[in-house]
């Protein structure tokens, strides 16, 4: 099961009112019927913009006010930047940047209004350190860093947080059935068959998604919620040393940088 329905699941079981999207309209009709009114599944195409933008409002009127969205629409595509084709590379970035983008502006227009609302952002830690064969992966995160670090200096005027969440590794589908895989281009079958001894894909670096739920309603209910929350154990660990070896680097190169001042 993914992060998506999993939250959907424990927001419902505690009271809350929820509205949840998917590409088709049954992927929820067991909530409903359990749920009736304090449920609303949306049938949505994230990469249409007026859709995305039309479902924010949809959820505001339905429930009379909208406190939090959450973006978790995405997925994985794997491939070496090499192998991976251009359809494959733009549907990605429309439903994993672009479908972001939509729904948080749809979100922003309500919440600005309202003087109070949280937007939180499915990211990775891979939109902050890289894995080889997922760079265009890596690409709509980072890009998604970019927008909503932005976003959050943007509204925090309007009373608006913006959180983006860092999971590690989790046994959901995200490398299954929902994934894309690239065309294959065997000068890279070698480096494809070592990822399995890589920190961050070792056996032991996935967490439970189950593990996840406190995080999630402890980061909702939140009065000062961070920019950013690391989900399992891997991600804050390397980003330390991540960070650590590129700050080594970029004060090694500092002198080369003042001198191209002028």
């Amino acid at each position: 099961m993914g992060f998506g329905k999993l939250w959907v699941e424990a927001l419902l079981e505690r009271g809350d009112n929820v509205a949840a999207t998917s590409r088709t309209a049954d992927a929820y009709q067991t909530l409903k019927e359990r749920y009736g009114e304090r449920f609303l599944p949306i049938q949505l195409d994230i990469t249409d913009r007026s859709a995305a933008i039309a479902a924010v409002q949809r959820t505001k009127e339905h429930f009379g006010s909208l406190d939090v969205v959450i973006n978790n629409a995405g997925y994985g595509l794997f491939g070496a930047i090499e192998e991976v084709d251009e359809q494959a590379v733009k549907d990605i970035f429309e439903a994993n940047v672009f479908g972001t983008l939509w729904v948080t502006q749809g979100a922003v227009h309500i919440f600005r209004e309202q003087k109070h609302g949280h937007i939180i952002q499915l990211s990775s830690v891979l939109g902050i350190w890289t894995l080889p064969t997922l760079g265009i992966y890596n690409a709509t995160k980072f890009a998604v860093e970019g927008l909503s670090e932005a976003l959050a200096s943007e509204v925090e005027q309007f009373g608006i947080k913006v959180t983006l969440i860092e999971p590690n590794g989790f046994t959901t589908d995200f490398g299954g059935t929902s994934a894309v895989q690239s065309g294959s281009i065997p000068a890279y079958d070698d480096l494809k068959s070592s990822l399995a001894h890589t920190e961050g894909l070792l056996p032991e670096d996935y967490g439970d998604p189950k593990a996840t739920v406190p995080a999630i309603l402890q980061l909702i209910d939140e009065t000062k919620p961070p920019l950013r929350l690391f989900l399992g154990k891997v991600g804050l660990p390397k980003t330390e040393r991540v960070y650590a070896e590129k700050l080594h680097t970029w004060k090694s190169w500092d002198h080369v940088a003042i001198a191209a001042h002028g």
